[in-house]
């Protein structure tokens, strides 16, 4: 039986608004000996069950939500069972070549990513009641995908996020099977990619924008494109190998291009791009003075917010590449550009974008708008889970 803690009156409106977390100021009470890391359940202030989740008094995310249902009992049968759920989810919606298997509190695995690259899994846990589970979801991953004649090669951990102190944890990288070249070749979209799984970002590259990539095809035949924020080029590369004439693609760190050129002499496509290491906040305006000119132009930013006390600057930094990104648009080219800040909302990115529309006194007009590809999949009333936005405007001079 689980030990329970109730909520203040008045709190737990993330959790009742079909949310995964309960905060450390919303709790009144706890029953005593409960332990980090263990299951509870969570009573609102009248006594209803809201709830079971794990708890950590680490983390000021102090409980995130498992299940509803308090009448489960969390053991691997339950684990086991989530990570069926999520992997018939992708079964039906995905090539599952290279896809995110699990991702966290939308999968109610709260905590937990896995990712799947060719034959790789990479696994991400970064919650300390989900981390004694992990071999178990790795297991039943490993099985599920078997029986669809799918074979996993080795397994990765890459738990060296900053997210794990605060939880308690260690930090960790390193295998979890046996040793095996961690530079993992993938196909996307057409596209021949070398993914670092044991020094690349996060878990090596980001699955996200798989369909949004595969959404600027139809822009770049016989384009001239820069690609900004190129990291390992997985932009430019889809340009690239999908006719685009040339493309130019910009990132600030030296060993993202390093990746970016091995990877586009593995298509073939070197001669058509070309690849500077440099800073885009400063290399765009110099361009603009330049009147430089593209067909089409790619902002794919990193975060520019870790918490919401950096939100003003993030809208700032937002506003500022896409003026200038804009001003570098040829009349009936494009631009595309992405937010993956959580904390900037659908309507303060496309508010920022006009913005800087009229910063660039020019008029834009709405191809497309996207999200992140369902392998990472919104939970609807977890405003944790939605947040990547993705625009393709046309750039009009007025006549």
């Amino acid at each position: 039986m689980n030990k329970t803690i109730t909520l203040k009156k008045g709190e737990g409106r993330v959790l009742a608004a079909k949310g995964a977390w309960v905060f450390d100021n919303e709790i009144e009470t706890q029953e005593e000996g409960i332990q980090n890391g263990d299951i509870v359940t969570i009573l609102a202030h009248n006594g209803f069950p809201l709830g079971q989740g794990f708890i950590n008094a680490n983390s000021k995310i102090r409980i995130r939500l498992l299940t509803r249902d308090v009448t489960k009992e969390v053991d691997e049968t339950f684990i086991r069972s989530q990570v069926q759920r999520a992997y018939a989810y992708r079964k039906d919606l995905m090539d599952l070549s290279s896809c995110r298997l699990i991702f966290g509190e939308a999968d109610f695995l709260p905590g937990f990513i896995v990712d799947k690259f060719a034959g790789v899994l990479v696994v991400q846990s970064l919650a300390l009641g989900i981390d004694p589970f992990k071999l178990i979801i790795v297991d039943e991953l490993t099985q599920l995908l078997k029986k669809d004649g799918i074979i996993v090669t080795g397994v990765f951990e890459r738990s060296d996020a900053k997210v794990r102190e605060h939880e308690g944890l260690q930090k960790f990288k390193g295998f979890i099977s046996e040793p095996f070249e961690p530079q993992v070749e993938i196909i996307e979209n057409g596209v021949k990619l070398l993914v670092d799984v044991k020094d690349g970002q996060k878990t090596g590259f980001f699955l996200d924008q798989k369909f949004n990539r595969a959404a600027i095809h139809k822009l770049v035949k016989g384009k001239e494109v820069l690609d900004c924020f190129t990291h390992t080029g997985s932009f430019g590369l889809n340009a690239a190998v999908h006719g685009a004439t040339h493309v130019t693609a910009i990132d600030i760190s030296q060993s993202a291009i390093d990746q970016a050129i091995l990877n586009a002499k593995l298509n073939g496509v070197e001669d058509k791009m070309t690849f500077l290491v440099d800073d885009v906040f400063e290399a765009l305006p110099v361009m603009v003075q330049k009147q430089v000119k593209y067909d089409v132009v790619i902002l794919d930013p990193p975060s520019f917010a870790k918490s919401r006390d950096a939100l003003k600057n993030a809208l700032k930094g937002y506003r500022d590449i896409n003026t200038q990104a804009i001003k570098l648009v040829k009349d009936q080219g494009y631009l595309v550009t992405a937010s993956c800040t959580s904390f900037v909302t659908p309507d303060l990115f496309k508010e920022t974008i006009e913005k800087a529309s009229k910063d660039a006194h020019r008029r834009i007009r709405l191809v497309e708008s996207r999200f992140q590809s369902f392998d990472h999949p919104v939970l609807w009333g977890d405003e944790n889970t939605p947040y990547l936005k993705f625009y393709i405007f046309q750039v009009i001079d007025e006549q």
